[in-house]
């Protein structure tokens, strides 16, 4: 399949404008809530050596002036005042300009190939939306977030303009056409390609206060000439993106959903309810669920999720035709089939659920003409309110259906044996099916083959080869098999068997090719010397020294290589394939004809895309994006390695300021954050993933931005927890977390970048539920920590959490152990807590922090949390993030450069010293890249979200 590394396909948000006009702000400030236990120091009254290696802070400035210079001089002194306290809470704070400045620069655009690989479009972006654009009204039904105006998905980002440009024979890029004809300042969405690619389609909202304007219409525009029109010449039909959008069904027609013409009002909300709220299991049944958030409460919300969701299917021609098709419904996704016959219709119905998310609603499979005429149902599911929370546990009935991409119009499917449950033992646990999308009268569906372990996806190639995936959570396994669907006496073969964890061992994944029909399959390559045909294997080239991808052309008949036939460059880049450029026409690719797309990045150069030519592999450049944040272009990062007292080997990745030496500068405050993971055995959890040249990303909160103030990073440090055999890993989580947060905090001082009292940890989400960990079972490391919209009690998520699929009642003594609130009592050090009053990730819920913050403060610790207005799980609104860059920077300003903190300085100091001269650190640390990984709250909604999803076609 296609490696869409770094680019972004069709239904990818990106963010929204600050308006110019600073009055245009929010009034609302986040909500603060304070404990101090002492008098801070006056830090602007100090020395200026005391902060000879921290680059000084100015005085905050307002949203007037967020744009003020700062010096960054390392010797300037530090103007800002950080213990006034009398506007604590009374506005919105911006960082210092060197932070502020990174954050605030324009976005790069995104990037689409035409189908027929002849010319890109630049999708362009603007930099963070403002508050007032996430503080829209929204509806939460069923798990999801709709805007009611747009009737979308709320929160919707937008591209601001698109810009077409011609490959020219030499792979370079002609001048510019700008797509133009809709009315300025339209808000882009959805852009698609025609399967042709001759046009393009999209939607545009314009002016959000109106309710009319506010709803999208679709878009279409020649790509010869720029010029852009409406598809639908009638000003009231209006696009329904609560879930499908639109669909090109050939070169020339597409199917829309549309806000159903005969919709009325929102319905009313009863101020007298008709009945009280019962739910009722007088069946005793036994149904576990995680945390599910955004759920329906009653009627009313179950009438507004209809109202919402409800789509009018309408078939329109570029020439200007239309013609609604089917029924209005809750239509969850439109797939053609590949030879425009057949539409595959996926729509939910009644009855709904109060207690899961509407991925679990009852689910309806149709197979349609392509003019909209229903063929015949493929299924009904029931409501699924009992799937199990054990990992690889599935709904029942039919799953994963869609058409075979190697054929006109087949259909497979998958069916699970164990009533998808994965604690039943059963062999085959899952079996794969094949049926014509017009079977024959009596004719059966065809078993394409029986799996063990779950069904984990197919590409396909032809009748001789297609290769199927199982894989099983609980012992990591994974299996490739190699089928022949078009031949029942050749017997399925594996492939590859390995551990998922093994990273060693990924010999990577097929690389695919686009049909004619649209659809991609595994590419097969010939080479001019021999009659045989093979495949090319992508991968990610995992080694020790860190990752270096390859290409290596592959028999698929011996199950061995033949030959390397690209590589990256390791001394200097990081370069990764990302798709095939020569698959224009049908057929076997030849080897000496091969065209690639690759990206190329360093440490320091941002990252750009190249074509990659055959046989002589010449090397073309697409794009020259200019650098993001050019005043961190010289920073210093390495891959570093180090040792856990029981032996699993760690990794990590050390980010230095520019210009910075540990010989005369001495050591820095350090920022350590990271995100565990879980493993099954030390070896996979001491294994380098990433690469050391890769460029240094840096994200709107990301902790690298404290680069710009002269901190040391230590950048996701692995902390595996690791349960090998029967044992679960969650068992010894606090043993394991505190030893692998000692051996990287002892790996920095050894080095001497890290200043021992100054160090400071940090995470967001499962991230944050580490650093609560930490404050209370190793205060001797941390001078102070940051948690951003964490779960600190996990008595409040019952059913599981992140990889751990037992229950409550089943490992009391480990939900216990683990949650960082039956410890607040042991909290001494500083911790900033941060959260999205409206979160919607399960299991993170706002009152997480609410109720930690009450626990700290009921014991006396010094804490602080903010509550971000209209913010979810992560933090999108500019005034938001800034906001939490300035708190951040407080923070580290006051509790780890100054460490105004009286509790176990001495302590934590003397601790460190003693780890360190009884020689516990690794004194010969390797350069590597770092173990990455680690997982986070997830429900079946994403999964069945991401799924029902309209496919990418700018591909």
């Amino acid at each position: 399949m296609m490696r869409l590394h770094k680019l972004y396909h069709r239904f990818t948000l990106v963010p929204l404008s600050l308006p110019s006009n600073p009055s245009l702000l929010p009034l609302a400030p986040p909500l603060r809530l304070t404990l101090r236990h002492r008098t801070s120091v006056n830090f602007a009254s100090m020395a200026s050596s005391r902060l000879r290696n921290l680059a000084p802070l100015a005085a905050a400035p307002t949203e007037d002036a967020a744009a003020a210079s700062i010096s960054s001089s390392p010797n300037a002194a530090a103007s800002v005042d950080y213990d006034d306290e009398s506007t604590v809470g009374v506005r919105y704070r911006v960082p210092p300009s060197v932070i502020s400045d990174i954050v605030d620069a324009p976005p790069v655009p995104a990037l689409s190939f035409s189908p027929l690989r002849d010319r890109i479009i630049f999708l362009k972006r603007r930099a963070l939306p403002p508050l007032a654009e996430i503080a829209r009204p929204e509806e939460k039904l069923a798990g999801i977030r709709i805007d009611g105006k747009c009737n979308t998905r709320s929160r919707m980002s937008f591209y601001t303009g698109i810009g077409i440009h011609q490959i020219l024979p030499d792979g370079t890029l002609g001048s510019e056409t700008e797509v133009s004809g809709f009315p300025v300042g339209a808000k882009i969405n959805f852009v698609s390609w025609s399967p042709d690619g001759c046009h393009l389609s999209f939607s545009i909202r314009v002016n959000e206060e109106d309710n009319d304007s506010s709803k999208l219409t679709v878009w279409i525009a020649d790509v010869k000439t720029g010029i852009a029109r409406k598809l639908f010449q009638s000003p009231n039909v209006h696009l329904n993106a609560v879930f499908d959008n639109y669909v090109w069904v050939n070169n020339s027609s597409l199917l829309v959903c549309t806000i159903p013409s005969s919709r009325g009002a929102p319905p009313k909300k009863p101020l007298v309810p008709s009945c009280p709220k019962i739910q009722s299991n007088e069946e005793r049944s036994i149904i576990q669920v995680r945390t599910f958030q955004d759920l329906l409460k009653d009627e009313y919300d179950e009438d507004l999720f209809d109202y919402y969701a409800t789509s009018q299917l309408v078939l329109a021609s570029l020439d200007g035709t239309t013609k609604e098709i089917g029924p209005p419904a809750v239509y969850t996704s439109m797939d053609p089939s590949p030879d425009h016959k057949y539409i595959l219709i996926n729509s939910l119905h009644r009855p709904y659920s109060f207690i899961v998310p509407c991925g679990r609603f009852p689910k309806k499979v149709e197979l349609w003409s392509a003019d909209g005429k229903l063929i015949r149902e493929l299924c009904d599911l029931p409501l699924a309110e009992d799937i199990p929370i054990a990992f690889n546990s599935v709904r029942k009935g039919m799953r994963s259906i869609n058409w075979r991409a190697d054929k006109p119009s087949t259909l497979y499917w998958v069916e699970t044996q164990d009533g998808g449950d994965a604690k039943v033992e059963i062999s085959p646990r899952d079996i794969i099916y094949t049926q014509p999308a017009e079977p024959l009268e009596g004719e059966h569906p065809t078993i394409l083959h029986k799996l063990d372990f779950r069904y984990g996806g197919v590409s396909w190639c032809d009748d001789s080869l297609a290769l199927v995936y199982e894989s099983w959570y609980k012992t990591r396994k994974i299996r490739t098999w190699v089928v022949s669907p078009g031949s029942e006496d050749v017997a399925p073969r594996i492939l590859f068997d390995r551990s998922s964890e093994d990273v060693y061992s990924d010999p990577g994944s097929p690389m695919m090719r686009r049909t004619q029909a649209g659809t991609y399959i595994i590419a097969r390559i010939k080479k001019e010397s021999d009659e045989g045909r093979y495949i090319i294997l992508n991968g990610n080239g995992a080694t020790p020294e860190g990752n270096i991808p390859f290409l290596d052309l592959f028999d698929i008949n011996t199950g061995k290589k033949m030959e390397r036939i690209w590589e990256s460059d390791k001394e200097k880049y990081y370069e990764t394939v990302v798709a095939l450029m020569s698959d224009q026409e049908e057929g076997d690719l030849y080897l000496d004809k091969l065209k690639i797309l690759t990206s190329k990045e360093s440490k320091t150069e941002n990252t750009q895309y190249y074509f990659v030519n055959w046989p002589d592999k010449n090397i073309v450049q697409v794009t020259n994006f200019p650098h993001p944040y050019p005043q961190l272009a010289s920073l210093q990062k390495e891959m570093i390695r180090y040792e856990r007292k029981d032996g699993v080997q760690l990794t990590a990745t050390l980010y230095l300021p520019p210009g910075y030496n540990p010989s005369t500068d001495g050591p820095l405050p350090c920022l350590v954050w990271s995100y565990p993971g879980e493993f099954k055995s030390k070896d996979a959890a001491g294994q380098v993933r990433g690469s050391p040249n890769e460029f240094a990303g840096i994200g709107s909160t990301s902790a690298l931005l404290w680069l710009a103030r002269r901190f040391a990073i230590l950048s996701g440090p692995t902390i595996p927890i690791i349960g090998e055999g029967d044992e679960e890993a969650n068992d010894r989580y606090v043993e394991q977390l505190v030893a692998s947060a000692e051996a990287a905090v002892e790996e920095v001082i050894q080095r001497g970048v890290a200043d021992p009292k100054k160090i400071a940890v940090g995470g967001h989400s499962y991230g944050a539920f580490m650093t609560a960990n930490l404050l209370a079972h190793a205060p001797h490391l941390f001078c102070c920590g940051i948690a951003r919209s964490g779960a600190y009690n996990r008595t409040l998520t019952p059913f599981g959490f992140q990889n751990e699929d037992r229950t409550l009642w089943e490992a009391t003594n480990t939900y216990v152990e683990m949650s960082p609130f039956m410890s607040a009592n042991k909290i001494k050090k500083p911790i900033l807590l941060i959260h999205g009053e409206e979160d919607n990730n399960p299991g993170t819920l706002t009152m997480q922090s609410d109720r930690f913050f009450n626990a700290l403060k009921g014991h006396g610790a010094l804490c602080r949390l903010v509550i971000l207005p209209h913010e979810s799980h992560g933090y999108t609104a500019k005034e938001s993030i800034m906001h939490v860059l300035w708190e951040t920077d407080r923070w580290l300003h006051k509790y780890c450069v100054s460490n105004s903190s009286e509790a176990g300085e001495d302590h934590a100091t003397d601790t460190v010293k003693e780890h360190v001269s009884k020689g516990t650190t690794n004194a010969e640390s390797k350069v590597v890249a770092p173990s990455g990984g680690g997982s986070r709250e997830v429900s079946d909604l994403e999964y069945e979200e991401f799924h029902s999803l309209p496919r990418s076609s700018l591909w």
